[in-house]
């Protein structure tokens, strides 16, 4: 499976953003797809992720309320709403995806690029 994450930018605090990850190459429905992010000088955390079906997501706390991850099986993507953004968001935000696993055991089997988002205070 090949991602291709965009929707990055630099938004004031409280602002929105949308990111999406477009997959190709494998049968994208099988997949279950996450979003991650790493901070500068942090790890690699996940952020959020939804079962092969759409019916069912997953967050980390600090982002319940604010975003949300849907899919579009029909155009092979995945989202990521993001509301209200504080600057502890900023990070470079991967998509992934796993073949196996579930939305809060997730092994990501593949990475997209990455998209920076940069919340300024």
């Amino acid at each position: 499976v090949q991602l291709q994450a965009s929707g990055g930018g630099l938004v004031q605090a409280g602002g929105s953003l949308r990111l999406s990850c477009a997959a190709s190459g494998r049968t994208f429905s099988n997949y279950v797809m996450g979003w991650y992010r790493q901070a500068p000088g942090k790890e690699r955390e996940f952020v959020a992720t939804i079962s092969w079906s759409g019916v069912s997501q997953y967050y980390r706390d600090s982002v319940k309320g604010r975003f949300t991850i849907s899919r579009d099986n029909a155009k092979n993507t995945v989202y990521l709403q993001m509301n209200s953004l504080k600057p502890e968001d900023t990070a470079v935000y991967y998509c992934a995806a796993a073949y196996s696993g579930t939305i809060t055991q997730m092994v990501p089997d593949y990475w997209g690029q990455g998209t920076l988002v940069t919340v300024s205070s």
